[in-house]
């Protein structure tokens, strides 16, 4: 196993710079997951780590060796892509064993590999089938494979579960998981599914326009956001973000003090409490409610027009159109700079 530092990496194409200056340390064995809108530049540092994109500046080094100038199947990573690339007149078996063919590896070593991740990965009735016989996930499964077979010091996976269907997304999901913990490599994963972030990372990496605006744990991130929109990224529904002027007329008893005017209070949609005008931090128009058996999302609007979502045990009784008030716990309110979106 080994980490992964990066150091001031940037990419530029052309006189447009993609990258600004990415620093980061991945100690080994952790599972580490790049989140972030389109475009953010998750996928072009995964593929700069993999050797696929050329770094424009900066290092990066697997290990205590630098990579920069190493070809990408020399650097002892292997990559899943998100489509699953499998050869279609191959088995299962050789599409496993391709790329240990293609680098001379002994037939009795590739043997031992492809039924050693066939096991893992359940796919040992499957051998001999083609791709074409295969669900979606079995085929995403036969891409891991293929990538375990290599033995390689980093997986790196980018969006591997965005063809896969919401059941076979979360079946992978903890596959994947599972497998992490049975061989225990450092493993980088690309996806812009913040709830994929929360439950297979143990360290998440929030990318916006080619910069890491938050590196830590899930609940680091959840609970302490470093700026709003690490906030609003992290958690769903998104953080509310409420002005002064958008409160209730007590919400100042209900949040222990007064919003300054520079200063915005951010109220995740699952602290909110449904309660009377006296005791409410905010009040809204009763607009929309989704009743989705386990728990209600309330969608409402302030009289200042700011829209904003309760989620609750119950619909509410009130009835579309109708005032409701919600109060939250003081230490469960987050502030942020109004022009910086920095934690106050």
């Amino acid at each position: 196993m080994s980490g992964l530092t990066l150091r001031n990496v940037i990419k530029r194409y052309g006189d447009v710079q993609v990258m600004h200056g990415v620093d980061l340390d991945i100690e080994h064995g952790e599972f580490v997951v790049f989140v972030g809108p389109s475009g953010c530049g998750k996928s072009t540092l995964l593929r700069m780590i993999a050797g696929l994109e050329e770094i424009s500046d900066g290092t990066v080094a697997i290990g205590d060796k630098v990579v920069n100038d190493v070809a990408a199947s020399k650097r002892g990573v292997a990559m899943v892509f998100q489509t699953y690339a499998l050869y279609p007149h191959m088995t299962v078996y050789k599409n496993m064993a391709f790329g240990l063919k293609q680098a001379k590896t002994d037939p009795a070593e590739i043997d031992r590999r492809v039924q050693g991740a066939a096991e893992i990965l359940q796919l040992g009735s499957y051998l001999d089938r083609s791709p074409r016989n295969l669900s979606g996930g079995q085929r995403q499964r036969v891409a891991i494979g293929r990538a375990i077979v290599r033995d390689p010091e980093v997986f790196l996976f980018d969006e591997p579960l965005s063809n896969l269907d919401a059941a076979l997304r979360v079946q992978t999901r903890l596959e994947i998981a599972r497998l992490h913990e049975r061989l225990g490599n450092t493993m980088i994963y690309v996806t812009h599914d913040q709830v994929e972030a929360m439950t297979l990372a143990d360290k998440i990496v929030v990318l916006r326009d080619g910069r890491i605006e938050q590196v830590g744990s899930p609940i680091e991130l959840y609970e302490r956001p470093a700026n709003a929109f690490v906030a609003q990224f992290i958690g769903s529904p998104k953080m509310n973000f409420f002005s002064a002027t958008d409160l209730a007329e007590n919400a100042v008893n209900g949040l222990g003090k007064a919003v300054p005017a520079n200063q915005q209070v951010g109220l995740r949609p699952e602290n909110m409490i449904e309660t009377d005008a006296a005791n409410a931090v905010v009040e809204g128009r009763l607009e929309l409610v989704e009743n989705l058996g386990e728990y209600a999302l309330v969608h409402l609007v302030t009289a200042s027009g700011v829209e904003f979502i309760a989620k609750t045990e119950k619909p509410p009784m009130a009835k579309k159109g109708e005032t409701i008030g919600f109060k939250v716990k003081p230490e469960l309110a987050h502030y942020f700079d109004t022009d910086t979106g920095l934690r106050a």
